[in-house]
């Protein structure tokens, strides 16, 4: 068991450092192509940050442990809007865009809302489910796209003279995507190991040590987008990110290793997914909010309350 805590560890570690050259990759590649900032976020950055959480519910389906998968894609949507939004506010307010609350945020908690619905009809996640949630996400990639470029001119990016050349995006894009590759076979071996020693369900270890370590990449870029005042950036990449667990994640799992969903997932997770998807909406309508379309100080602290107290409900089941 020893020799799988090392194994987490260093695939988690792999993890980060290949998500970090990916997303980096593909943020230069894109850049290069004279992307806007919010689309880079939304489809390029969002899907190479959820890079990590689609390989893991693959190598989880493959391996026949569906519900890891499945505690991995909700796990770090709560993850990404209750602790990395949280933390990131922490650093700096973060300004909500009227066009993301007319569009995206509403999007995210359609496709989450279907996604929810379809799981807790039966209680089980099936194939067909799984062609359901790729049509869906199709159709809003596409839209989000065309949105995007017909909005090009409107959020140009900053020059950057460091930015590097095409060929090295292309290079460190393909490196970290085959790293992805490795470390999440190893995180997936090495979590069910550890699951199964210590009697701890896969749905839990999905929930909670894999999704932090899935989410870490999220928690840098959004950091670094914020910091440098690229909100828009910052907040596609959440709202990207959590889209494709939603969507693509949830997806695959029915594609490849169709199951019997876990009452606590319908019951006690999905919930309180929907609830902090919503959540950050109303922040940015101003409806909860007196900060007027921006994530506070407050708020983030807030955020990052709910999700030490969602994780203080799942230790509790342990006890």
């Amino acid at each position: 068991m020893s020799f799988a805590l090392m194994v987490l560890v260093l695939g988690l570690v792999l993890l980060v450092f290949s998500a970090d050259w990916f997303i980096e990759g593909s943020a230069a590649t894109a850049a290069h192509l004279g992307l806007p900032p919010l689309l880079i976020g939304l489809v390029i950055i969002g899907f190479g940050s959820s890079a990590p959480e689609m390989l893991i519910s693959a190598q989880a389906a493959i391996q026949n442990n569906p519900n890891l998968a499945l505690g991995n894609a909700v796990g770090s949507n709560i993850t990404n809007i209750a602790l990395i939004l949280g933390i990131t506010a922490l650093v700096k307010p973060i300004t909500i865009s009227d066009q993301i609350l007319r569009r995206e945020l509403p999007l995210l908690i359609l496709i989450s809302c279907c996604g929810c619905l379809l799981i807790a009809i039966d209680q089980r996640l099936q194939f067909t489910d799984g062609i359901v949630l790729l049509i869906g996400f199709s159709v809003a990639m596409a839209w989000m796209i065309l949105a995007g470029i017909r909005e090009k001119s409107l959020q140009p990016l900053p020059p950057d003279p460091q930015k590097i050349s095409l060929t090295a995006s292309i290079i460190l894009m393909l490196l970290g995507f085959v790293l992805l590759l490795g470390s999440s076979h190893a995180i997936v071996w090495s979590a069910s190991d550890i699951a199964r020693a210590f009697g701890i369900s896969d749905l839990m270890i999905g929930l909670t040590i894999v999704a932090i370590g899935t989410s870490l990449p999220e928690l840098a870029a959004t950091i670094t987008a914020v910091r440098k005042s690229l909100f828009d950036l910052a907040l596609g990449n959440i709202i990207g990110s959590n889209i494709f667990n939603g969507s693509i994640v949830i997806a695959i799992t029915a594609l490849i290793s169709p199951t019997v969903v876990e009452t606590e997932l319908i019951y006690r997770d999905l919930p309180v997914m929907i609830f902090l998807t919503i959540a950050l909406f109303l922040v940015g309508a101003r409806v909860i909010s007196h900060s007027s379309g921006v994530i506070s100080r407050k708020e983030g602290l807030i955020f990052v309350l709910i999700y030490l107290g969602y994780n203080s409900l799942l230790a509790s089941t342990l006890l």
